[in-house]
């Protein structure tokens, strides 16, 4: 009998970002459970042992989005595929007619197609749900018939978009994703959505009076949800923020 590995390594790429390691873990201390993490240069970016705000955004995101269109069916995208809990929780919606995914990384991307990483054969099986390798921020602030996240029609306009990229709207994995939290970004993001359409974003710190007050300058409504977790390795409980605001 093969024993399992405590530590593996699944994958090491260069990318224009740093280094991005992808890796499972068993941990003893706890119950010998199986851990994904992500490394993207020195920021530890994503681990599947607590994935409950990733799962919120999309819940949250989703809901108001059928809320906001009741009865019809809808096109959300997802900015950030990481280990692929926000696009799963939201692909969890009967309502959910068509679901981009968009990641700057290529190599994320292929790890959900070749299976390194447990949610990748159910989002690539699922014929809503499409990859789509593009720089989201460059995306979202796109106008007129500049590329946009679907590859095939600039124009399309989306019920929602969900977006888990960045640490928090002042904490960037790039110094250039900083113009889409302005009133100017958000007003070319809104640009994407139908009138009524939701953005829904994920930020690992409190919420932002001065991100706030921007999203209140642009959005009709805003409102921002502290998500309670169980931080394991710590054994204490964290909180995130997930912001859900409707145009």
């Amino acid at each position: 009998m093969q024993t399992q590995r405590r530590f593996e390594e699944l994958d090491y790429q260069k990318t224009p970002l740093g280094e991005l390691i992808l890796r499972r873990r068993i941990l003893p201390s706890l119950d010998d459970i199986e851990v994904y993490e992500i490394i993207l240069g020195d920021a530890f970016l994503m681990t599947s042992l607590f994935t409950e705000v990733e799962q919120a955004l999309s819940r949250l995101g989703m809901a108001a989005a059928e809320s906001a269109f009741p009865g019809e069916k809808l096109d959300v995208v997802v900015g950030g595929l990481g280990l692929g809990y926000t696009a799963r929780a939201a692909l969890e919606f009967p309502a959910l007619r068509s679901l981009l995914v968009v990641d700057f990384l290529e190599a994320v991307i292929g790890w959900h197609q070749r299976g390194l990483v447990p949610l990748g054969a159910g989002l690539t099986a699922d014929p809503r749900c499409q990859f789509v390798h593009g720089d989201f921020f460059k995306l979202a602030l796109a106008v007129g018939d500049e590329p946009s996240f679907d590859p095939l029609d600039s124009g399309r306009l989306y019920h929602a978009v969900l977006l888990d990229i960045d640490h928090s709207p002042a904490n960037f994995l790039h110094a250039g994703n900083s113009e889409l939290y302005t009133p100017d970004g958000l007003r070319r993001l809104i640009g994407h959505l139908h009138p009524g359409g939701i953005f829904a974003l994920w930020s690992d710190a409190p919420p932002d009076p001065e991100f706030i007050a921007s999203l209140n300058a642009v959005f009709t409504t805003c409102e921002a949800h502290i998500v309670s977790f169980h931080n394991p390795h710590q054994d204490r409980d964290s909180a995130s923020t997930v912001y859900v605001a409707v145009s």
